[in-house]
């Protein structure tokens, strides 16, 4: 097992291990509230990716994980993800105001 640093390249890899082989390759959560600690964890049971953390702001980036992950596996994994990342920019944007006066 091996714990990254890094998350950038975690993801980087898991993309890489997922890609190399979907059929085989498992992605796991784990949360321990009592310690507040997240772990990450991307295998094909040849290799062993992880990384650990217990910063709340890894939460944002943990769901865009998510997103990446379930793009590959719903689309295939030779999809584009720069769809993904870009989507995601989009949501970041002020939403408009619901029902009101036109000003």
């Amino acid at each position: 097992m091996v714990y990254i640093a890094s998350w950038d390249e975690f993801v980087d890899r898991s993309v890489q291990l997922f890609r190399a082989d979907p059929e085989s390759t498992r992605y796991v959560m784990k949360y321990r509230h009592c310690d507040g600690k997240l772990v990450l964890k991307v295998t094909d049971n040849k290799e062993c990716l992880k990384f650990k953390t217990d910063q709340a702001q890894e939460a944002k980036k943990m769901e865009k994980l998510n997103n990446i992950f379930f793009t590959l596996m719903a689309r295939g994994p030779d999809v584009d993800l720069s769809e993904v990342t870009g989507k995601e920019q989009m949501e970041t944007q002020p939403a408009k105001k619901g029902r009101g006066r036109k000003q």
